[in-house]
């Protein structure tokens, strides 16, 4: 009897389950933690708050993750997603919490996760000016607007500091990209699909004899820390902060499309209107819970993205079980530091192949897109220039109003609305956009 079942709603073996799940983990886990790092050192809070604030965002990763992928009512895209924490709203939580304090930011973001849950289903109806040409753009500015996070963990984390780049960072970020590339050619079945797990750990054990590996912070860890609501005290509303964090959240939903289309064209598994309206809500209701949770607004994590790609595991349950890795990480500090004991050359070598996987399909997109008799050669190229500008010069929209840059500074969100706009202006809606083929 044939299988009908499509590959996402696979359920995998409990230990390949587990090691794919922890693969998602261990690539994302850098961009996770990065953005509790960035505001409470901005802010001036103490290392005990921050301690507290990386383990509510690994909790509420990993609740926010299991509501992507296993649906809970009408919330969940049900795909390989996982859900971590928005960069586009970095700037704005630093000049909320420097001006109201830590709960204004938290109210502005529970009532933005409430708008944004409540525009999921007229939002999605812009699926339409989706077609390839405009989600092939997306997904190849995605993979290429990755890449210098990839460098930059392969040059050691901080291009501020003295060591960056080294010869030895850079070596080892090569072995480790050589050894990703040979498991997944010359190893088969479940050991090549996690040829990123065993590159990491190899990297790591590597690199131990060269004193980049730094398991200290094991030690004075915390062995139990549980996250409890408002631990910074009620939440405020101050009505300029709700705004500024409603328009983050529309930028993360232009992302969040990209990220969902991408995904589903790594899995051949069509995404619907109703699809992204679920996808959405749980972005929405997940931001909300993080304003409540002590964390910040969610949304899809482009990093593990090209690591479907890399891997071709397709099961949704896979990205479900990092969730739950994540909500115990959140649980338990002491295995959270020692995931954080990876240095950064060891996550910069499988960087580049996972965020290479993305460009790469977003090209296999383009591929299937007319060209001759359309506009669709300036909708690519323009898209693709727009969003490289702030990865050539990230400074390059300080003398626009700050509402504004936090559209522009993200150059996924403005080549995505540069393509969005431009098919729509130059090819129109009635426009063949691919081969009929």
């Amino acid at each position: 009897m044939s299988n009908s079942r499509h590959p996402v709603d696979e359920m995998l073996p409990l230990g390949q389950l587990f090691a794919y799940g922890l693969q998602h983990v261990l690539a994302m886990y850098a961009g996770a933690v990065a953005v509790p790092l960035i505001v409470a050192n901005a802010i001036g809070l103490s290392k005990e708050q921050l301690i507290y604030l990386i383990n509510a965002d690994l909790f509420t990763c990993g609740i926010a993750t299991i509501i992507q992928t296993i649906g809970i009512w009408k919330m969940g895209i049900r795909i390989p997603l996982i859900q971590g924490v928005t960069f586009a709203a970095v700037t704005p939580m630093i000049i909320i919490g420097k001006t109201h304090g830590m709960t204004a930011i938290y109210g502005s973001i529970i009532v933005a996760g409430a708008i944004t849950f409540l525009l999921s289903p007229y939002f999605s109806r812009l699926l339409r000016f989706f077609p390839p040409v405009v989600t092939g753009s997306i997904i190849t500015v995605i993979g290429i607007t990755l890449m210098p996070v990839a460098i930059n963990w392969a040059g050691g984390g901080n291009p501020g500091a003295k060591d960056f780049a080294s010869l030895e960072y850079i070596v080892l970020a090569l072995v480790v990209l050589v050894l990703v590339l040979a498991f997944n050619r010359y190893l088969k079945g479940f050991w090549s699909n996690i040829a990123v797990l065993l590159g990491l750990i190899a990297g790591t054990i590597i690199a131990i004899p060269f004193g980049l590996v730094n398991f200290s912070q094991v030690g004075s860890a915390a062995w139990l820390g549980i996250t409890t609501p408002f631990s910074f005290g009620m939440p405020t509303f101050d009505t300029a902060s709700i705004v500024s964090m409603v328009l983050v959240m529309l930028v993360v939903m232009v992302e969040t499309t990209g990220d969902c289309i991408a995904v589903g064209e790594i899995v051949d598994k069509k995404i619907t209107p109703e699809d992204l309206t679920r996808g959405l809500r749980a972005d929405g209701f997940s931001t909300l819970l993080g304003g409540i949770l002590n964390s910040f607004p969610y949304t899809a994590f482009a990093q593990n993205v090209g690591l479907v790609g890399l891997t071709r595991v397709k099961s949704r349950f896979v990205v479900a079980t990092a969730g739950i890795i994540l909500v115990v990480l959140g649980l338990f500090p002491k295995m959270a530091a020692v995931v954080a004991g990876i240095p950064n050359p060891v996550l910069g070598g499988a960087g580049i192949a996972m965020f290479g996987m993305v460009a790469a399909s977003g090209i296999k997109t383009l591929s299937k897109v007319q060209f001759e008799g359309t506009h669709n050669i300036l909708v690519v190229g323009v898209s693709l220039g727009i969003g490289m500008i702030t990865l050539a010069s990230p400074n390059f929209y300080h003398n626009f109003p700050s509402w504004t840059q936090i559209i522009m500074h993200s150059g996924i969100t403005a080549g995505s609305i540069t393509a969005i706009v431009l098919n729509a202006v130059l090819n129109g809606p009635a426009e063949k956009t691919a081969n009929p083929k």
